[in-house]
């Protein structure tokens, strides 16, 4: 009877340790790679995206070209909820892990957040002027969206009231938390409530109610909005990096190297 043979397992393969970037000093090497790209890609995205938008789409048959206003303004919305619900979960995974760099990509996201919610604002006033014939109007989805702004705001305003980051932190990540219920409010609100807002132009369940040439413009758009906002996200967080752990050896060496 011939002896047994035991199968050998076949060796893993080599992992990549995702890991090892939740570190301040992994990641901001990581970052400034993927800087120039980012930035990059927002200029190709956002060029392409505004001959699109202003040049090719035809005028609409019934706002005329105070239509093209969406082109800034609906990217500009859906990133001002995204940027809070990722940065509550940044500030709620700093809370939940005490980990240095969650808490540092909450804060650096803030800014670009309220940024978006402010031209969100500021371009559905000009929006609306010559389409509801008034700046502005106490609307459910208008009046969330400024709450979002405030939100972002009280977010910006506790960490700089503590010289304290740690203590920052966590006041921020409570506030980050408790105002995410916001932002379905403002995604469902032309559903839940009789708004002067229109409905969403595109959606998952049925096809876009808008010409082919537009939505193309549109989608540029949003991609050029999603990766600038990526780049001051990653430019900002390498400045906090700097200044959190300025006593840090490496942080010392490369400061003597530059």
């Amino acid at each position: 009877m011939p002896p047994a043979t035991t199968l050998s397992k076949p060796e893993p393969g080599p992992r990549i340790a995702w890991f090892r970037y939740a570190s301040p000093r992994e990641f901001y090497p990581l970052a400034g790679r993927l800087l120039p790209w980012c930035w990059a890609l927002a200029v190709v995205l956002g060029v392409a995206g505004l001959v699109v938008g202003l040049g090719l789409a035809p005028t609409d048959f019934q706002q005329g070209d105070s239509y093209r206003i969406i082109f800034i303004h609906v990217p500009a919305a859906w990133m001002s909820m995204l940027i809070y619900v990722v940065m509550a979960f940044w500030a709620g995974l700093g809370l939940v892990l005490n980990t240095r760099l969650s808490s540092m990509m909450a804060t650096a996201l803030a800014p670009t957040g309220a940024l978006m919610t402010f031209i969100a604002l500021w371009t559905g006033a000009l929006w609306g002027k010559p389409t509801w014939g008034t700046w502005w109007v106490w609307d459910a989805r208008l009046t969330s969206e400024l709450l979002l702004l405030f939100l972002y705001l009280g977010f910006m305003a506790l960490q700089a009231a503590s010289d304290d980051p740690r203590r920052a932190d966590r006041a921020g990540a409570i506030v980050a938390l408790v105002g995410v219920v916001n932002v379905p409010i403002i995604y469902f609100s032309v559903q839940w409530w009789n708004t002067l807002h229109q409905g969403s132009t595109i959606s998952l369940t049925r096809a876009p109610s808008m010409a082919s040439i537009m939505l193309t413009g549109l989608l540029l758009m949003v991609g050029a909005f999603w990766a600038w906002c990526i780049a001051a996200a990653l430019q900002r967080v390498r400045a906090i990096i700097l200044e959190r752990e300025k006593d840090a050896d490496w942080v010392q060496r490369l400061a003597e190297a530059r």
